[in-house]
């Protein structure tokens, strides 16, 4: 597993990192640590922060950067596979503390599956853990955050740019069924005209289901409300009943310029159908959900 792939990338290029966490108490707190470089070959970083009620931006020099196999570091802050540590005071914004990660849960194989080997892919996404454990405190502008034995999420994206309309979902729970999932759709540009494909990971009861255009996946339907996958018996659907909507930033040829807005406490109700046979219905208040199309 490696956090980094950009090694000898000349512009357009970006690679971004997205750490989710979130609480029994309801509390989420998202980061996206990102690299980039522009047709002009300018090279900086940044780093969002996403809390339930607000969103910032922050942007360095590329060298407040370092990039390690299994780290990366943006000026203060420290991103891996066992935790991250954070030191920022901005105007406006004070966080700082320091979280564990348990054992991390990547998928057995590339989500991209043969769309990884596509050269002019405009934008590559890969899961790093479906969900571990979390430990630790963090504090946000006064406010404590106790993450211990809550459950953290961990994906990338790197490429040129976001696609011009996609949707992205993803929520992971413990319990009794305790399970995880990330559903992305997306509008892929070809050399000569465009298709819409879709991947998607379901992680139930020790077992992952994956659903996806390269393995015969059919969008069924996709909005800004939600969406409906099927892939032979298996019928997915994830449907947005409420969000809190934050601004966010996404690369346009490698340049952060193109705004987008994410939900992190957004209220999802997913099913899971095996023919007739309803595996689980979940409604998550702490999941992710985007749904973008650019002008």
């Amino acid at each position: 597993m490696n956090f980094f792939r950009g090694t000898g990338k000349t512009g357009p290029y970006f690679e971004g990192w997205y750490f989710k966490h979130q609480n029994r108490q309801g509390q989420t707190l998202a980061l996206i640590p990102a690299f980039h470089i522009d047709r002009e070959g300018r090279r900086t970083a940044s780093l969002q922060v996403i809390s339930g009620g607000k969103s910032w931006w922050l942007e360095y020099p590329e060298a407040q950067v370092s990039r390690r196999p299994l780290q990366v570091q943006v000026g203060q802050c420290s991103f891996g596979s066992r935790g991250m540590e954070l030191h920022i005071r901005r105007e406006g914004l004070s966080l700082r503390g320091a979280l564990g990660y348990g054992p991390l849960t990547p998928l057995r194989s590339d989500i991209m599956g043969p769309f990884r080997f596509f050269a002019g892919m405009q934008c590559s996404h890969g899961v790093i853990s479906m969900g571990h454990s979390l430990s630790g405190t963090l504090e946000l502008n006064g406010e404590r955050l106790d993450f211990t034995d809550g459950i953290g999420y961990i994906e990338t994206d790197r490429g040129r740019s976001f696609p011009s309309r996609y949707l992205w979902t993803q929520c992971v729970w413990d319990g009794a069924e305790q399970g995880s999932l990330m559903l992305a759709i997306a509008t892929i540009p070809l050399p000569v005209g465009s298709f819409t494909g879709c991947i998607c990971s379901v992680l139930y009861q020790g077992r992952e289901y994956r659903l996806a255009t390269y393995r015969g996946a059919r969008i069924e339907a996709w909005s800004p409300s939600g969406a409906a996958i099927r892939q032979g018996k298996y019928r997915l659907e994830a449907e947005l009943l409420n969000e809190q909507r934050q601004p966010l930033r996404a690369p346009v040829e490698g340049r952060m310029e193109r705004t987008i807005h994410e939900s992190l406490r957004a209220e999802v109700r997913c099913r899971f159908r095996q023919g007739d046979r309803l595996l689980f219905q979940h409604t998550e208040p702490c999941a992710s959900f985007e749904y973008s199309q650019a002008d």
